[in-house]
Order: C-alpha cells, then sequence, then structure tokens
C-alpha cells in the first residue's frame, strides 16, 4: 500500500482497540494502548497505537493525537528499559510499504537491543507464543509509573 489511501477500519489494531482481536497489553490510558508484538523483533518488542485517530500512518495524524501519543512512546519506553534492562533501545514507526509498514493504523515499535543479539526482520517468522508474551507484558506494566 502506498502512503496515500483510505483508512480501513477492519485492520488488526481497530479491531484489539474494539476488543474484537486478542493482545498481550502492557498500557492503556485516554490516548493510547501498548501491547506486545506479535511477530517480535526481539524479545518485549511493543507497539503503541492512538486509540482516537484514523491515521494510517505518520503523515496524516493530527498534532494533538501525536502529542499525547508520543508521550505514551515515551511512557512505555522507559517501562521497557526498567523491566528488560536491554543495552539499548530502536524505536521505529514506518510509512508506507517500501519503508516496511505492515497494519495501516498509525504505530509506534519499541524493540529492545542486546549487544550481540541480531534483531529479526520487521513482521517475519512465526507468531509468538501469547502465553510467553503475556508474561512479558505483566513485567513491562509493572514497570510502568
Amino acid at each position: 500500500m502506498s502512503l496515500d489511501g483510505v483508512y480501513d477500519p477492519n485492520n488488526i489494531f481497530a479491531k484489539i482497540l474494539r476488543s474484537e482481536a486478542p493482545a498481550a497489553k502492557v498500557f492503556e490510558d485516554d490516548h493510547v494502548v501498548a501491547f506486545m508484538d506479535v511477530f517480535p523483533q526481539s524479545r518485549g518488542h511493543t507497539l503503541v497505537i492512538p486509540k482516537h485517530s484514523q491515521a494510517r500512518n505518520l503523515l496524516e495524524v493530527e498534532p494533538e493525537i501525536l502529542s499525547a501519543m508520543i508521550l505514551g512512546v515515551q511512557r512505555v519506553t522507559k517501562a521497557v528499559r526498567a523491566a528488560l534492562k536491554p543495552d539499548g533501545v530502536m524505536v521505529a514507526q514506518f510509512n508506507g510499504a517500501s519503508a516496511g509498514q505492515t497494519v495501516y493504523h498509525l504505530h509506534f515499535h519499541i524493540i529492545p537491543r542486546w549487544e550481540g543479539d541480531a534483531v529479526r526482520g520487521h513482521a517475519s517468522g512465526a507468531m509468538a507464543d501469547m502465553g510467553e508474551l503475556a508474561v512479558l507484558a505483566k513485567q513491562i506494566a509493572a514497570m510502568i509509573s
């Protein structure tokens, strides 16, 4: 898909927001929901999505939504760091298929990184075990301040 298009209200993230699809939730407030990526690039890979926007990407999002969202991203990134103690944390956001975007609902990736561990490809490999993701989600959620 290109950078331009129509929002699909049946995308997986919209379904998660409506509780029509399962997710290992880490955090939720009035503005964002954070949950574990089911195709993680590393242990603890977490996604943050806006609750009140139908923006497909960063170029479409309303400024007030983005302001609240980036604060949520920072808050969850701090919790990922505190819970998992990675050597680094990569925060990524893709816009359009050519950039690697696979779900057309604005989202940020929080990907913990450890020295010597290669990051897996985006949206590649097998689906993670939901039980393991639930355990990670609880560990990270416990560090939200």
